[in-house]
This record gives C-alpha cells, sequence and structure tokens, in this order.
C-alpha cells in the first residue's frame, strides 16, 4: 500500500513494529533515530505515559535513497504493547507495507510474545490483511539476557510465515539496522512487483 506523491516525487512507506509491552520497539525506533545522519530523518514523535511505556505509538520519518527515480520515504512506527490499547495498534496497522514483530527472548515473556503474535494475526484480518502476504521481519529482542529461548524454538513458534529473523538487543544496537535493512529490502522488492 505504499504511497506515491508524483508531485514531490515520493515513494512513501509504512513499517510498523509489533510486539508485546517492553519488547523494544520503542527502544528499536530511538536507535535508529540517534544512529541516523539527521539529513536524512525526520522528527521522532513519542507519546509515552509516565512509566515511559508507549500509549499511542512511535513516528519516525526516514528517506533513503530512490525507486525508480522516485525518493523513498520509511514512516517507522510503533503500536502499544498492552493489549488494551488494542484498537490503537489497529489504527496503527492501517496501510502497513512491513512488519517487524519483535519478540522478548526471555523465557518468562513467552505467553505475551505469543498472544501478540495471535493479536497481530487478528488484528490484520480486520484490514482484510494476510501476514503471509506481507513483509516481515521477526527480530528476536534481548539475546542479551538470560535465560533466553533458543533462537530455533521461538522462530517455531512466532514465524509462521517463513519470515527472515534477526537477533538483537535494541538497547546496545546490536541487530537493530540488520532488522530495518532487512525489512526495507522487502518492502521496497514487494512493491516493485506490484
Amino acid at each position: 500500500m505504499a504511497l506515491i506523491n508524483l508531485a514531490a516525487r515520493e515513494i512513501n512507506y509504512k513499517i510498523v513494529y509489533y510486539g508485546c509491552g517492553l519488547c523494544g520497539k520503542t527502544t528499536n525506533i530511538q536507535y535508529i533515530h540517534r544512529r541516523v545522519n539527521p539529513a536524512v530523518r525526520g522528527r521522532l514523535v513519542s507519546i509515552a505515559t509516565e512509566e515511559e511505556r508507549t500509549l499511542y505509538f512511535d513516528f519516525l520519518p526516514l528517506s533513503l535513497g530512490t525507486v525508480k527515480g522516485l525518493r523513498t520515504r520509511f514512516h517507522l512506527y510503533t503500536v502499544p504493547g498492552q493489549s488494551f490499547y488494542n484498537a490503537s495498534r489497529k489504527l496503527v496497522l492501517q496501510g502497513v507495507d512491513g512488519l517487524v514483530f519483535v519478540a522478548d527472548s526471555q523465557v518468562s515473556r513467552l505467553d505475551e510474545n505469543v498472544d501478540s503474535y495471535l493479536n497481530l494475526w487478528e488484528n490484520l484480518m480486520t484490514h482484510r490483511e494476510d501476514l503471509s502476504k506481507l513483509a516481515v521481519v521477526l527480530q528476536l529482542n534481548k539475546r542479551d539476557l538470560a535465560p533466553v529461548f533458543s533462537v530455533g524454538d521461538l522462530t517455531e513458534l512466532l514465524n509462521h510465515t517463513s519470515a527472515p529473523v534477526t537477533e538483537a538487543c535494541a538497547l546496545t544496537g546490536v541487530g537493530v539496522f540488520e532488522t530495518l535493512k532487512a525489512i526495507c529490502k522487502q518492502v521496497v522488492a514487494r512493491s516493485s512487483q506490484s
């Protein structure tokens, strides 16, 4: 659902970071914002509660090169992780071009990861979207903590679309740009096929 603005010679893609509360979605976006050249990024818009948790969404526009002579802009969003903000999650998913499912690798977070993954499928169905037909990357975050699930076990549980998998520690930046590059590459490739 890329938006093309011919007057501005620009193509806009929407990428949503999805996952349970405190899994690292906002930390990914914040790390990207800090490390990307200010000339290619917009302002980071973030709405958080007093506890520093995302209430509605984070948004970060990035301009990264051209596709077919059009300047590309990637708009990065996160959804609130807390299940009681499901209406906001649905709204943020509207018009999505690519998804990064951020899983918290800690053993203690298994139920929240699975619930969030199932919620993602449900919310996409309300928009008549199919996760298996979208650009998707599974990011296994918090790999620096213990105990964590093996990559194989988490992949089996949370990757029914055979999406690329990245290991990450968003706090230190490990795997953050690898995830971003993987999702951007998929989104552009899928839109070129349309």
